[in-house]
């Protein structure tokens, strides 16, 4: 794991946006097509704006997916990660992705939408996959203790307290009891076959994820510490994610 230490959020932003879309183009470039993985949440805001803005790349020749989404959540609602990639990632591209596959987090039967992702991201090598890290650690919706062994792209988890009061403290939700309590969520195992990994991760209250994560023993409890095995995991942290490295 690489520790990219920035100035500030902004900054953060724009290493990995930049780290991204070389990927991105370097892919396009050895096989005329690429394949990426974006999340959302907080976390995110600065690595998104920076990315849109990336010069000479062709998006047609992209396809994405999505880590994460609430089952049962409307995309009207605010807090839909549907909503937030097509408003921040989506509608800001230059020209449309080859394809966008989002999470259906209100399909009648989220195992039979699992299904259905699990088929289509199979037959693609993810390129590069942008994610964040939680302040309970999880990557992607795997809160403690993760399913390090499940192989299949996607599955169905329930959320914890620690992960839902993170929802509404970053003001997604005005309450608990108004966060779902599942999810469908990239499993770790998929999280490891993305040939680059790049983890925006600002901000003070991730800062004891982050240690645990980075120098802690690999664990299910800290569910990202799983990325000390990935052969090209970056981690962007501002000066609050790193205060304790």
């Amino acid at each position: 794991m690489e520790i990219h230490k920035c100035a500030n959020k902004d900054e953060l932003g724009k290493q990995a946006a930049t780290s991204a879309a070389e990927a991105i183009r370097s892919a396009i470039k050895d096989r005329g097509a690429a394949a990426i993985v974006v999340a959302t949440g907080a976390s995110q805001f600065e690595t998104l704006e920076h990315l849109v803005q990336q010069a000479d790349i062709d998006w047609s020749k992209v396809t994405a997916f999505h880590m994460d989404e609430y089952v049962a959540l409307p995309e009207s609602h605010p807090a839909s990660f549907r909503r937030y990639l097509k408003e921040r990632f989506q509608q800001k591209l230059p020209v449309p992705l080859k394809a966008f596959h989002l999470i259906n987090g209100e399909a009648a039967d989220p195992a039979t939408e699992c299904a259905r992702l699990n088929e289509l991201i199979a037959s693609f090598k993810i390129d590069v996959l942008l994610g964040g890290i939680g302040e309970n650690a999880h990557l992607a919706f795997n809160d403690p203790p993760a399913d390090f062994d499940i192989t299949d792209g996607y599955h169905v988890v329930d959320l914890d307290e620690a992960c839902r009061n993170q929802q509404v403290g970053e003001g997604w939700f005005a309450s608990l009891e108004e966060v779902p309590a599942q999810a469908i969520s990239m499993t770790i195992q998929e999280t490891l076959r993305a040939k680059l990994v790049l983890i925006s991760c600002p901000d003070k209250r991730k800062a004891q994820a982050v240690k645990d994560s980075v120098s802690g023993p690999v664990s299910n409890v800290v569910p990202a510490s799983v990325l000390q095995t990935h052969a090209a995991t970056h981690l962007f942290l501002d000066p609050g994610s790193a205060s304790l490295l």
